[in-house]
């Protein structure tokens, strides 16, 4: 039997997971479906994203609505579509657009469900300071990531991992357990498991704002927080009244004798503020204008005081109990 495939995603996490699902057996891929092209970088040239750019590579049939619609669920329908398998895809999927495919709707999701649902599981687990992580395979339902899971696969986040590194990691197994996991679903013979309610919690997504460092919390976890803020929006701290961009950071869990947000020391290895609990060692740095450099080249043209005490502004969590209030998109 032959089965026809839609592909849901807008992120290169969702990559692998879609070359994986593409080259299986008797399986062919009717449409993908990807967030329209958006200026970005710089100049804020329109480009597309990179799920449309391997569509459009590829030659598959690419559709890119700002919203999904009724027509769409139609169109869906009139594609015989066995499965929709969907990743990092940015949009609400209603019930209309679940039922059209026969075997409805699975999604890769970057946690292991039910820890970490919503937008941004891979930040939330490094702010978290988890040392595992992972990816599920759900059934997709109308409540946020709380459909019954297929199968999952897990993995140790390394020491002083940042975003992009996990998000590829994240990505890659995701592409083993398309593999892996897909073609029992697409036989019919996969039986989810439904999600324990009592262990769920609750991502959100960023905004500027957390960019800002507490430096009254545990070093363990804000040196976590800037492994999750990397890229976009970054973590910063204010001195003599410049912004400083932190690109990595260390935790390091000796007894500290000074207020938190005092630099203790500032050398080739590193700039070290003391924390609520242990201190932080800043290892990239970055001052306004200029680029992202080793601490040893950024204290070159811009030395940091030691005994300098640096303001904390409070963290808002990236993790709750319950669903966090819907913010607009960044």
């Amino acid at each position: 039997m032959r089965h026809r495939l839609v592909l849901l995603g807008s992120d290169e996490i969702a990559l692998a997971a879609f070359v994986a699902a593409r080259a299986l057996p008797a399986v062919e891929v009717v449409a993908v479906y990807s967030q329209p092209d958006r200026p970005s970088g710089r100049g804020q040239a329109v480009r597309p994203n990179p799920v449309a750019a391997w569509a459009r590579q590829e030659g598959l049939p690419l559709l890119q609505p700002e919203k999904l619609s009724a027509e769409d669920a139609a169109y869906l329908q009139s594609l015989d579509v066995s499965l929709g398998v969907v990743m990092a895809y940015g949009q609400i999927l209603k019930d209309d657009f679940l039922q059209a495919p026969r075997l409805g709707l699975v999604n890769f999701h970057g946690s292991l469900l039910p820890a970490l649902r919503g937008a941004t599981p891979v930040e939330g687990a490094l702010a978290a300071g988890l040392d595992v992580t992972g990816v599920s395979l759900q059934q997709v339902v109308r409540k946020l990531d709380a459909g019954p899971l297929h199968a999952s696969a897990a993995l140790t986040i390394a020491p002083h991992e940042g975003r992009a590194a996990l998000r590829a990691r994240l990505g890659h197994l995701a592409g083993e357990l398309a593999t892996r996991a897909l073609p029992a679903i697409l036989a019919g013979t996969s039986i989810p498991v439904p999600q324990d309610e009592a262990q769920v919690s609750y991502t959100r997504r960023l905004t500027r704002q957390d960019e800002a460092l507490d430096f009254s919390a545990d070093a363990r976890l804000l040196a976590g927080r800037i492994a999750a803020m990397e890229g976009w929006p970054g973590s910063t701290f204010a001195c003599n009244g410049v912004v400083i961009k932190v690109g990595a950071a260390q935790a390091v869990t000796a007894r500290v004798g000074a207020p938190a947000g005092t630099i203790l020391s500032a050398d080739k290895s590193g700039v070290l503020i003391a924390c609520g609990a242990g201190a932080c060692l800043l290892t990239l740095l970055q001052r306004p204008g200029g680029k992202m450099l080793p601490a040893a080249e950024f204290l070159a043209g811009f030395p940091l005081a030691v005994g300098t005490q640096v303001p904390s502004v409070a963290m808002s969590p990236l993790i709750a109990p319950a669903p966090f209030p819907r913010l607009p998109k960044a």
